[in-house]
């Protein structure tokens, strides 16, 4: 079984032209965010820094969250190409429980490291940004089925570890961690423990 990559957000423009533009668009935007980090980031300044016009820009992006939504799409979409094409454990090639245990630990460190770029992404009114929910779930669904637990319903089983695992980092956008948290580490851990306690059957069913 193998799932395809899942895109996060809208369709991407059709004419030629406006592809090309965007790809520069979102390159140069990466450029500043690496150099200045999200408050480099302006429409203005990535239409001088392209030598794009401004409309070009406000018609890729539509606003300034637009640019980070995708930004936050593409980056998504290359983790979801390490899942499904890259070196184990992450990618194909071992067992499905040592890839859930790998998933959950890059999952985190890939949320925690666009946590600010998340929060950029939030316009008025708008929701916490999900983007890799749905590809989360359905990679553990197809993993908890290969590793043969036991289980009937798969499908809530993967759900509620969806959520154990995107949840908490989701709703950190709204509040600062307290200077006392513990480091993504022990959520890492605590990860692994939660996928080994799952995929344990009893010494009776084995």
């Amino acid at each position: 079984m193998s799932i395809s990559l899942l895109p996060p957000g809208g369709s991407r423009p059709k004419r030629a032209d406006a592809v090309r533009n965007h790809q520069r668009l979102i390159a140069a935007a990466q450029e500043v965010l690496a150099e200045h980090g999200p408050a480099g980031i302006t429409m203005d300044g990535l239409a001088e820094r392209t030598g794009l016009g401004k409309g070009t820009v406000v018609r890729a992006f539509g606003s300034r969250a637009g640019i980070f939504r995708d930004l936050l799409g593409t980056d998504e979409l290359a983790f979801q190409e390490r899942v499904m094409r890259g070196e184990p454990p992450l990618g194909p090639g071992t067992g499905p429980v040592e890839r859930l245990i790998a998933y959950g630990r890059a999952r985190y460190a890939h949320l925690v490291d666009h946590l600010q770029v998340m929060r950029e992404t939030l316009e008025p009114g708008s929701e916490v940004p999900a983007s890799g929910v749905q590809f989360t779930q359905i990679h553990i669904r197809m993993l908890l089925a290969q590793a043969h637990i036991g289980v009937e319903d798969l499908d809530n089983l993967a759900v509620q570890l969806t959520l154990a695992l995107e949840g908490p980092l989701l709703l950190a956008l709204h509040a600062p961690p307290p200077a006392t948290a513990r480091n993504v580490g022990l959520f890492e851990d605590s990860w692994q423990t939660l996928i080994e306690r799952v995929c344990t059957r009893p010494a009776s069913e084995s």
